[in-house]
């Protein structure tokens, strides 16, 4: 993008212009160039800032596609698990709650 422009600070700071009999005053044309200087490192500043804010959000955006499609996959995983497993497997943690039930129930009888 600086490479579109056609001026830089430095060369608006080393521009000189020849002096004519009815040229302008050169310490009017020194201000405003100092102004436009100051103008135009603070838009290479800002560009550089909004540049790297880009970039962070960029990387930010990738992180988060990664994980939409990491979590996507394991939803379409979970939609397509068989129902009859995933029945079995309920039951299989009734009965160990079922068994952990009866041992603790065992062990606070026999303490009392």
């Amino acid at each position: 993008m600086a490479s579109q422009l056609n001026l830089s600070p430095q060369s608006i700071v080393d521009k000189e212009f020849d002096i004519d009999f009815k040229g302008y005053n050169p310490a009017q044309v020194d201000q405003i160039l100092d102004l436009v200087i100051a103008d135009y490192q603070a838009y290479e500043e800002m560009l550089g800032d909004l540049r790297e804010k880009v970039s962070d959000l960029e990387r930010a955006n990738a992180s988060l596609r990664a994980k939409v499609m990491e979590l996507e996959g394991k939803a379409k995983a979970a939609e397509s698990a068989d129902p009859i497993y995933v029945a079995s497997s309920n039951v299989d943690i009734l009965k160990r709650l079922s068994r952990l039930e009866k041992q603790v129930f065992e062990d606070s009888k026999n303490k009392y």
